[in-house]
C-alpha cells in the first residue's frame, strides 16, 4: 500500500532525507506545516506526561504541547501505524 503523504522515490524504502532534506527544517503535509523534530518532541512529551510523578501544572503544559502537535502527527500518518500504549493518553488523543 502506498502512503499518500510521502513522495514516491522509486526506492523500496523512504529515507529521512527523502521526506525532509538536511538543509530544510520544515515541510508541508496535506497543508499542515511540520517542523523537523515534531515526532521526537511528541514522544518526549508523551513519555513525560505518562510519568505518575509529574505534577499537575507540568502535566497540563505537556498536554497543551501534545495537542498542538496532533495536526502534524496525523498529517504524516503517525497514528495510522503506531498506537499509544498509555490508555489514558490514547483516549485523550482519540477525543482531540
Amino acid at each position: 500500500m502506498t502512503n499518500p503523504h510521502y513522495p514516491v522515490t522509486g526506492a523500496t524504502a523512504v529515507r529521512p532525507e527523502d521526506v525532509l532534506p538536511d538543509d530544510t527544517d520544515h515541510t508541508d503535509f496535506d497543508g499542515v506545516a511540520i517542523r523537523k523534530g515534531t515526532i521526537a518532541a511528541f514522544l518526549q512529551n508523551a513519555m513525560r506526561w505518562s510519568d505518575p510523578a509529574v505534577a499537575e501544572p507540568e502535566r497540563q503544559e505537556l498536554m497543551r504541547a501534545i495537542v498542538e502537535s496532533l495536526p502534524a502527527l496525523r498529517a504524516v500518518g503517525l497514528f495510522d501505524v503506531l498506537e499509544v500504549r498509555d490508555e489514558r493518553l490514547r483516549k485523550i488523543l482519540a477525543g482531540s
